[in-house]
Order: C-alpha cells, then structure tokens, then sequence
C-alpha cells in the first residue's frame, strides 16, 4: 500500500502501469490477507515482478504541450472508456488542427477505477460487463466535467465506447430502463449535455489499455495510449461509422429494460371531480358527456345534440354533479330517507330538516309557497370536505370580484347549503393569491406618552376621570309602576384604577352635581376631575366656576367690612 500510493500521477498519463498496483491491492482483500500477514510466494514474486518494472518509467516521456495556440482552427475533444473484469477506465485526448492543416493528437488525462469486488458473504453478484462498461462511461463523463472547467477553447466533444449496449442506452431516455442503469444514463445524459456517444472498434479503443493495465515497457512503445487511435489524425469522413445502433440485435436481457404492463384503470364517477380546477370548465365538461353519451344511442341518431351548450343543458348537467357529490358525501342519509322517510337524529344535518327533491337533498323549511325559485327555497346540500363544494365557493368568489367572506357565504347559500360554510369560505379567501396580495397593511400607531397623573403616585381618588354608562332601568316597587330610565356616574381614580359608582336619575347637569356631591361625602375631594365635553359636565363646570365666583365676591366683601370696622 505505501510503495503504491508513491506513484504521483494526478493527470493519469502513466494510468496503465498504476492501475496494476490496485488490482494487485484488490486481490489481496479477495484473499481476506490481513495486514501483518506474510504474502504467499505466488504473490510475493507478482509484486516483486512489477516493482522490477517501475524501472522502465524512467525510460517513458510525455511531451507538455497538447498543439493548442491562437493559431489553431479547431480544437476538439475525444474521450474513450473501457471496461474490463478486474478495472474499468476512461481517457481523454485533445485533438488540434493548425492553420497549416497539420493535426495533432495528445492524451489529456485519464481516470481509472478497480471493478467492485464481489460479496461472497451477502450472497451479492458482481457487476456484469455491460454495467462495468456504463460505470466506465459514467468515470469518462465526469472526467469531461472537471476538463471542461478549466479548458475553455473546445470547440466540440466526442465521447467513444466499444459497447453497443452502453451506447443504446444512452440514446435512449432513462425511464426505459431498470433503476442501476437509469441513474446512471441520466446523469451520464446531464453532464455530457446531449452529447452523441459513439462506438468504436475495440483494438481502437485507447481505453481498453488502462482497464486491463500495462507494464511500462510496454506502454513506451504505445503510440495508441499517448495519441490516440490512428484514424484521428484523419478527416472526419475516415472515422468510424456511428450510425444508430440496432437494438433487435442485442438480447433483450441485456439491456434491462422495464417491463412495462399496460392497464386499464377503473374509472369511478367520482373521478370527475378532479378532471377540472373550475367550476364552470368541470360543468361544461359534464355537458359533453352526456351529449356523447346521447348521441351514441342508436335510438337518438335523428335527434343529435350539437351546437352551443344551452342553459337547460348546463342546469341539468350541474344538478347531476350535485346528486354524485351528495352520494358520496351522504349515503347514510339517502338509505334513511327512502327507509324512514326522514334522517335520523344523529345525523350531521338533522338540523337542516333534509327532504328529498328530484332525487338530491335539500333545506327544508316554511317556503314552499313562496313566489321564488326552487333552488332559493330548499338549496342543495352539499359536504363541505367535497371537492366540489369547493369549487362552488372558488366560483363565486371570483364571480363577486374577490368579495368578502359574508357576501360568498350569502351567494352560495342562494341555491346551495354547504356544511360549515363559514370555515370553508375563510379558507379559500385565505389561500387566494390575488386577496392576499391587495391585501392592505394595517399601520399600527404608536401610543403617545402617558400624562403625569397616571404615572405619579397620589391618594386613591385625588385624580379622577368621570363618564357615564347605561342606561338602566329601575322599577319602583309599587304596583304597576313603569320603568324608569337611569345611568350609572363611573369614578376612576388616574393612579389606583380604583372604581366609584353613582347612580343617576338622568342626564341634567343637576343629576351629575348630585352624583359628585355624593362622590366628595364619602372620597373625599378630588383635585383633579377629567371628562369628555358632554353637556352635563360642562353646564357642572360652568355651575362650579359661578359658585366659585360667588365664594369669592363674599370672600372679598367680608374681608373689605372686616378692614373698615378695624378703620
């Protein structure tokens, strides 16, 4: 393992000698060596053999420079993989054509990868050639993938294969294919970008060299390894044939197609509710329906319905998709009523009182004489977890212009009950995107800053706001007496949130001085009171401030008698 892992070849242009080194490493795993176990001397003289053969790297150069210039007409891209039982690999060769016509063939780099090792124990088979050749051409693919990335100047890749299998599965799509092999084309199919595969001869397929791996005496005098097949440094028209694989000549077990199985489905009626996502499309789509059904009679080819869809034609159609979806929806109540004659009481909608009209449930009620339709006198029931129920609501929400909740909730109940219509309308009015994007924001206004007699501590009832509630009503207690209205006078104290109530024979500002004279008894006056504008507080204010004049003319008056009689 360490004499292996000296070999530094990034670019793989010595591939051929390495990959012996792993397949060596992998025969020993297939003999369950442990790692301080001594070789046997089969193996030992193996490894001895080919580190005896590492001398002749010395011997092998590789020119840097792959014929790319400005000067170059075309520059193009080959890449070649092979398979073989112990190791698969892939190459990739720069081909340029000079101004002067002259082609050159280098290889570029190559990838190789041992073949997996076959599981004894879990009983697994290995991979067999055709997958080992589609693993070598998935290696080839991102090979192309990492060159591509930093060579910028190619022109056109080609990517050549020796396996027909390999190359009918790539020209084909994915899902022909068992799951191992439809992974693989498809990424194969997403890196290479619709690339064409093309099969080659295998004594010309530079890869075969690095899948069976090659001494390094023998790989100097590989003209094949370095640059390539011969007929590269042909024109085009010298190439192989790539013309489409015939897949009657391959076995069918070997190109691991699915085995497809044609069948019928069983097609309910209610499967009609998915064929349309709008109500109207889903009841014209019934229209044709019965019309084929119709027409398809022997006895009614003189009376064909063609033409536009009538207004009768649409009714009827849309009362048959009201009857499926109430089958499915209640058959337990449909079974009761031709039984009973009417549901039972644990029924979901006993409440409706449901009557049988025309073959479809209806409302029941008081109504029957009254001069409107028979759809707005009994409408039809409908569950509101059907699909079609939901496509009844999303019909009229549209049809009112994205109307609110209340005004669909009373379109629909116009000629239809759903159950829990409420719920559902706000669930489609939540899902729809055209109301959540005229939606408008709702722009929250800062509070402003409490004033000082709500944050400065005070005694209960010191500051004081003042309003009415009511009004009430008050019954004396003798007989016959009428009721009298009255309100209620509510004290709140600024600081404490401490409540005070006063009765109030009515609204006159004389009632509220009574309440605040009742108030002052018994809190104590207050030194601040606040108030709205009505008018009862301010013909009160207006009351005080005489009666504050008054005090104060007397005040004074007393006070000039007092100095006069000192005089």
């Amino acid at each position: 393992m360490s004499e292996a892992s000296r070999l530094f070849d990034p670019l793989g242009l010595v591939g051929p000698v390495i990959v012996q080194a792993k397949i060596f490493l992998q025969e020993l795993w297939k003999h369950d060596c442990e790692w301080d176990d001594p070789l046997n001397v089969q193996l030992q003289e193996q490894w001895r053999e080919y580190r005896r053969n590492l001398v002749g790297l010395a011997e092998n150069a590789v020119p840097r420079w792959v014929g790319t210039s400005d000067s170059n007409k075309f520059v193009e891209l080959h890449g070649f993989c092979d398979a073989s039982i112990k190791a698969y690999g892939a190459c990739i060769y720069i081909r340029t054509i000079a101004a002067d016509g002259s082609v050159h063939v280098h290889l570029l780099t190559s990838k190789s990868r041992v073949a997996p090792l076959e599981n004894l124990k879990k009983n697994k088979k290995s991979l067999s050639i055709p997958r080992l050749e589609l693993s070598s051409a998935l290696l080839l693919a991102h090979l192309y993938e990492k060159v591509t990335k930093n060579i910028h100047i190619v022109a056109r890749c080609y990517f050549w294969t020796d396996s027909t299998i390999v190359v009918c599965w790539l020209s084909s799509s994915p899902s022909r294919w068992k799951q191992f092999v439809a992974n693989r084309v498809s990424e194969i199919q997403h890196v290479t970008k619709g690339s064409d595969w093309n099969h080659v001869a295998g004594e010309d397929n530079p890869a075969d060299i690095i899948s069976r791996g090659m001494s390094p005496t023998q790989l100097q005098y590989e003209s094949r390894w370095f640059h390539g097949p011969n007929w590269l440094m042909l024109d085009r028209q010298y190439w192989p044939d790539s013309k489409k694989i015939d897949e009657s000549s391959i076995a069918k077990a070997d190109l691991e197609e699915k085995a497809v199985v044609a069948v019928l489905p069983a097609i309910t009626p209610s499967e009609i509710f998915g064929l349309r996502s709008s109500l109207v499309d889903l009841v014209r789509l019934t229209v044709y329906f019965r019309r084929f059904k119709w027409n398809s009679s022997p006895a009614n080819r003189s009376d064909k319905k063609v033409g536009h869809i009538t207004s009768q034609e649409y009714n009827e159609a849309l009362k048959v998709l009201v009857k499926q979806c109430q089958r499915e929806s209640f058959p337990r109540e449909f079974a009761d009523i031709a039984k009973y004659g009417q549901v039972q009481d644990s029924s979901r909608i006993a409440g409706l009182n449901p009557q049988l009209l025309y073959g479809m449930l209806c409302v029941g009620g008081r109504l029957k004489n009254a001069a409107v339709s028979d759809s707005r006198k009994h409408p039809y029931i409908l569950d509101h977890h059907h699909p079609f129920t939901r496509l009844i609501v999303v019909y009229y929400h549209r049809k009112y212009f994205h109307a609110g909740q209340q005004q669909i909730v009373s379109a629909v109940r116009e000629q239809f009950w759903p159950t829990s219509v409420k719920n559902l309308v706000r669930q489609v009015v939540h899902e729809c995107v055209q109301c959540f994007r005229v939606k408008p924001k709702i722009q929250d206004q800062l509070m402003a800053d409490l004033p000082p007699e709500r944050v400065r501590p005070c005694s209960p009832f010191q500051k004081v706001e003042v309003d009415y509630c009511g009004p009430f009503y008050v019954f004396y207690p003798q007989r016959r007496a009428r009721a009298i209205k009255c309100f209620v006078a509510v004290y709140v104290c600024l600081a404490t949130k401490a409540v005070h109530l006063e009765l109030a024979a009515d609204l006159s500002t004389q009632a509220f001085l009574a309440t605040l004279q009742r108030f002052t008894s018994r809190r104590g006056k207050p030194s601040l009171i606040m108030c709205d504008n009505a008018t009862n507080f301010v013909g009160a204010r207006r009351k005080l401030d005489e009666l504050a004049q008054l005090f104060t003319s007397q005040q004074l008056s007393e006070a000039v008698l007092h100095q006069t009689a000192e005089d």
